[in-house]
């Protein structure tokens, strides 16, 4: 069990990395722009097809393609800039301004990716409302501009505030087919609960989720803990993508315990290895569900799962209540923790302690620059204590709820299918 007291007062922010070479930029789309005169079809066209435009690989390249994101502009737009999910590094923000075409109100900005990323993606556009460009403050100013792409009807609800972000996929880029409703599917009842927190002496809203059941079912039920609960249900709605997998076979029927982040102070305070929110899951939450719902003791057939600060939070859990919580499914978990003395302390405390009977399953996207180094330190670590059947997998996308959803639907039928 991991017993050491975690850093406290760390800085509320990840490393300050600059981003090592990302994909190419490619000076011109895999297919002709307009003049002035033909931006009226031009636009129609992007229209039909939805942005962004996905052409053949310049290099001819099977598995790459060129991909070009638009932005149609007025007579008064000075700039836009383009961020896909951790294709951009913070610190040289003009890499992502778009090039305008002159003449016409086309703004376009194209990469070379490999056919299997995916990824959300903004537009930060300045209308001429605000300071010139390279005056102080001013990319701070442009990251207020935010807007979805207008030709892409491809979104998701955004973390905290819920409203669309828009995604891409490229052809061999994983698709979230389990994550859409089916007719004939049973479905699961969700229900939230003000579950008591000794902790803040106060609750916290968790989201429960029961499977349905055939007639005659007996036994008890596996369990998943899913942090970060009040955007995996009312927002992306996971009850759909576990009565899929019920229904299919995939994964045994279970109970899901979805707690609430409560928000963003809170969530930094709670899920940095903090000792009182393991117990809290461990010791208030499941038993609170085990005096609703015929719910498993057996560690080995309960998930913890999380991502960024969640993931790191749902290793630490499992590490600290083995007894409780056998499955640790970590996905682009935040293990540079803390940034500055002491960085990568849990890490340090796997290393340095026993095996501890946690199963891993860790996913991590190949574009978190900064998350990756600790994430593959991490990977060997646990190797070398002897975590032997721990299980890491590296994606083609970012830190990101897009790719976290099929990695979480994978990582699921993984821990909870019955072991050889």
């Amino acid at each position: 069990m991991i017993t050491c007291t975690p850093p406290r007062d760390a800085p509320h922010r990840p490393p300050r990395l600059a981003r090592p070479d990302g994909p190419a930029r490619l000076a011109r789309p895999g297919f002709p722009l307009p003049g002035p005169e033909g931006t009226e079809a031009f636009w129609a066209t992007v229209r039909e097809g939805g942005g962004p435009v996905v052409s053949p690989d310049p290099e001819g390249e099977a598995d790459h393609r060129a991909v070009t994101f638009l932005w149609r502009g007025t007579p008064a737009t000075r700039a836009v800039q383009v961020l896909p999910n951790k294709l951009g590094d913070p610190r040289d923000p003009a890499g992502n301004l778009m090039e305008h075409l002159p003449g016409t109100d086309v703004w376009h900005w194209t990469l070379r990716l490999r056919h299997d990323w995916r990824g959300t993606y903004d537009f930060y556009v300045d209308e001429g409302d605000g300071p010139q460009t390279g005056t102080p403050g001013y990319w701070q100013w442009l990251r207020t501009r935010r807007r979805p792409d207008p030709h892409n009807p491809r979104t998701l609800p955004r973390r905290w505030s819920g409203d669309p972000v828009s995604y891409a996929e490229l052809p061999a880029a994983p698709r979230a087919v389990d994550w859409q409703p089916r007719p004939g599917v049973p479905r699961g009842r969700v229900a939230a609960h003000d579950v008591p927190d000794r902790d803040t002496g106060g609750s916290r809203r968790v989201w429960m989720y029961e499977p349905p059941l055939p007639d005659g079912h007996t036994g008890d039920l596996p369990v998943l803990v899913l942090l970060d609960g009040e955007h995996w249900q009312p927002n992306l709605g996971v009850a759909t993508l576990l009565d899929n997998l019920v229904a299919d076979g995939r994964i045994p029927p279970l109970v899901a315990l979805l707690p609430e982040s409560v928000d963003a102070d809170r969530r930094w305070a709670d899920m940095t290895c903090r000792p009182e929110f393991a117990a809290f899951l461990a010791d208030e939450l499941l038993p609170w569900a085990a005096a609703r719902l015929p719910v498993t003791k057996d560690p080995a057939r309960t998930v913890v799962a999380g991502q960024s600060l969640g993931g790191l939070c749902a290793a630490h859990t499992a590490l600290s209540a083995p007894g409780r919580f056998g499955n640790a499914l970590v996905q682009s978990g935040s293990f540079w923790w803390p940034d500055g003395p002491g960085a990568e302390w849990l890490t340090e405390q796997i290393g340095r302690g026993p095996r501890i009977p946690v199963r891993f399953r860790l996913s991590f996207g190949e574009q978190e620059w900064v998350a990756l180094p600790a994430a593959r330190r991490l990977r060997d670590t646990l190797a070398a204590a002897g975590y032997h059947d721990a299980t890491y997998h590296e994606f083609n996308g970012g830190h990101d709820y897009l790719c976290w959803r099929t990695e979480l639907a994978d990582g699921l039928v993984e821990l909870l299918s019955p072991r050889p």
